[in-house]
C-alpha cells in the first residue's frame, strides 16, 4: 500500500477475524476482499484428509480447495487488475482456468523439496509410503503451477535456482528475507540457561524438529547443564508431543499461540532451529538474529540465508554436535554477545523490511511491462 500499485487482496477471514486485524488489513492493502473461510470438516476432517490421498494432488492443496473462494476470486480477476499474486502454491488450486493479467507466483519454499526431506526422515514403513506418494504428486503440481505463471517470486536464490533447473520456469526473481528491525529490536542474550525455539507448532517441519531435539539432543543439553530450560513458542503445539515431552522433561515450557514473540525470544541465552525438514528461508531466525539471540541450526534450518557459521550463528545436524553449540552459548558469555552482535548488524544492514518490499514490487513492474510488451508484439 502507498507503492506503485493499488492493492486489492482476497483473505478468507471469519467476521471475528475481520473484527480483531482491521487495523492491521487496512495498513497492507487498499481494498480488502472477504470471503469465508473453508470448513475444517469438523469430526469428518480425519476421514477426508484420507480419502484425498487418492486425489491426483497433494492432500494440503486439494484441502484448500474452497468453491465460494474460488469464485470470490474470478469475480475480482474479472475487473482485469494490473497484476495478480498468488501467495503460496497451494493457493493456485483456486485461481480460475485463465487469468488475462499479469500472474505472479510468490513462494515461500521448494514445496516438493520438503515432501522428499519428510519421506527420507519417516521412521515407519507406511508414513514413508504416504510422504513419498504426496511427495510424487507435490512434484508434478509444483511444476505445473510455476511454470503457469508469468513470473515466480521466492525467498532465495537457491530457490530461484532449483525452480529454473528442476521445473524450467523462466522468470524467477528472488527478493531478501525482510525484517522490521525497528519492531524487532535489539536485547542483548542473557546469562540464565534459557533456550527458546518459535515457529508454528501446527506445521509437520517444526513437530519433527522438536521431537529430534527433545528426544535426541536435549538430554545431552542437560546431562552438561542440569538447570538449562526450554521454551517452545508457537500455536497449537499437538497435545501428544506436549505430554510426551513433558513426562521425560518438566523444564520444558509450550507457550501456545502469543502476541508479542518479542517478550519470549529477547534476552535469551540461545535460539535453536533443529529441522530435519523444511525448505524457503527461515524468517524466524532473522526475528531472532535482529533481537540478539543467538542462534544454533541444522544446515537445513538455516539453508537459503546468507550467513556465516562461527561469526553469525552456529551450525550443527548430529544431536551430539548440536547439544555441544547450545552448551558452548550457555556457558560461554563473550561468544553469546559475539554472535548476537554480529547478526543483528548483518540484519540491520542488509536486510530491513522496505528493502524486501521494494525488490517484490521491482518484480511486479517488470512481469506487467514484459507482459505488455508481449501482447503489443
Amino acid at each position: 500500500k502507498g507503492g506503485a500499485f493499488r492493492i486489492s487482496l482476497v483473505m478468507p477471514a471469519t467476521i471475528e477475524e475481520r473484527d480483531l486485524w482491521s487495523t492491521e488489513i487496512d495498513e497492507i492493502c487498499d481494498e480488502h476482499i472477504s470471503c469465508r473461510p473453508p470448513s475444517v470438516g469438523g469430526w469428518l476432517a480425519p476421514l477426508k484428509k484420507i480419502a484425498r490421498l487418492a486425489h491426483r494432488y497433494p492432500v494440503p492443496v486439494i484441502s484448500d480447495w474452497d468453491k465460494e473462494i474460488a469464485a470470490t476470486i474470478e469475480r475480482a480477476l474479472a475487473a482485469n487488475p494490473d497484476a495478480v499474486v498468488f501467495d503460496f502454491p497451494h493457493s493456485a488450486v483456486l485461481a480460475p482456468a485463465q487469468i488475462n493479467s499479469s500472474s505472479i507466483m510468490f513462494t515461500h519454499n521448494v514445496e516438493a523439496e520438503i515432501f522428499e526431506r519428510h519421506w527420507k526422515v519417516a521412521r515407519f514403513p507406511v508414513h514413508r509410503w504416504i510422504w513419498r506418494n504426496q511427495y510424487l504428486k507435490m512434484l508434478r503440481y509444483e511444476e505445473a503451477t510455476l511454470r503457469a505463471f508469468d513470473t515466480v517470486i521466492a525467498v532465495s536464490e537457491r530457490d530461484c535456482d532449483y525452480f529454473r533447473e528442476n521445473y524450467g520456469v523462466r522468470h524467477c526473481g528472488a527478493i531478501p528475507t525482510g525484517v522490521d528491525t525497528d519492531f524487532f529490536g535489539y536485547q542483548a542474550p542473557g546469562d540464565a540457561p534459557q533456550v527458546v525455539f518459535c515457529g508454528s507448532m501446527d506445521w509437520m517441519a517444526n513437530i519433527d524438529g522438536m521431537e529430534f531435539f527433545a528426544n535426541d539432543v536435549w538430554p545431552l543439553i542437560r546431562r552438561q547443564i542440569p538447570d538449562a530450560r526450554m521454551k517452545v513458542v508457537g500455536r497449537t503445539p499437538p497435545e501428544a508431543l506436549v505430554r510426551q515431552v513433558k513426562s521425560k522433561a518438566p523444564e520444558w515450557e509450550f507457550t501456545g499461540f502469543v502476541d508479542d514473540v518479542r517478550e519470549h525470544v529477547g534476552g535469551a541465552a540461545a535460539f535453536v532451529i533443529p529441522l530435519r525438514v523444511g525448505g524457503g528461508t527461515r524468517i524466524k531466525a532473522f526475528e531472532a538474529m535482529a533481537m540478539g539471540t543467538p542462534v544454533v541450526s541444522t544446515s537445513i534450518g538455516i539453508e537459503g540465508l546468507p550467513v556465516t557459521d562461527g561469526e553469525h550463528f552456529l551450525v550443527a545436524d548430529e544431536p551430539e554436535k548440536f547439544a555441544n553449540q547450545v552448551v558452548s552459548l550457555l556457558q560461554d558469555a563473550e561468544q553469546r554477545e559475539r554472535l548476537s552482535q554480529n547478526a543483528r548488524e548483518l540484519v540491520e544492514s542488509e536486510f530491513g523490511f522496505r528493502r524486501a518490499a521494494k525488490v517484490f514490487e521491482e518484480l511486479c513492474i517488470e512481469t506487467v511491462e514484459r507482459r505488455s510488451a508481449q501482447v503489443d508484439g
